[in-house]
């Protein structure tokens, strides 16, 4: 899809904004959602993500981890969790736990 910017109306309600700055309303929303059907994109070149993170902690919060790896690394470590049905951050969380105890 191509990169389309938006300016916020004053009726307009923000659905939210993407890392490039563009402020998604219902108006674009129906936009690009016309485009990709007209348009699909090959679903070969998709990547999964995760956008929500549930909690781990009482009250709400759960510490996090955050590292750096390779992209041979992390492209490995998304398959093995493709394949064994799970998510990167147990899979990693298991790693990290057996490490600790070796």
């Amino acid at each position: 899809m191509g990169k389309v910017r938006k300016t916020k109306g004053e009726d307009d309600e923000v659905l939210g904004v993407t890392r490039g700055g563009t402020v998604i309303t219902e108006e674009l929303a129906e936009q690009w959602a016309d485009e990709f059907e007209k348009n699909p994109p090959d679903p070969s070149v998709f990547e999964r993500r995760y956008v929500g993170r549930p909690s781990l902690g009482k009250a709400g919060h759960s510490p996090r981890v955050s590292f750096r790896a390779s992209p041979k690394l992390f492209k490995a470590a998304w398959k093995r969790a493709d394949d064994e049905g799970r998510s990167l951050s147990s899979l990693s969380r298991e790693a990290l736990e057996r490490y600790l105890k070796s």
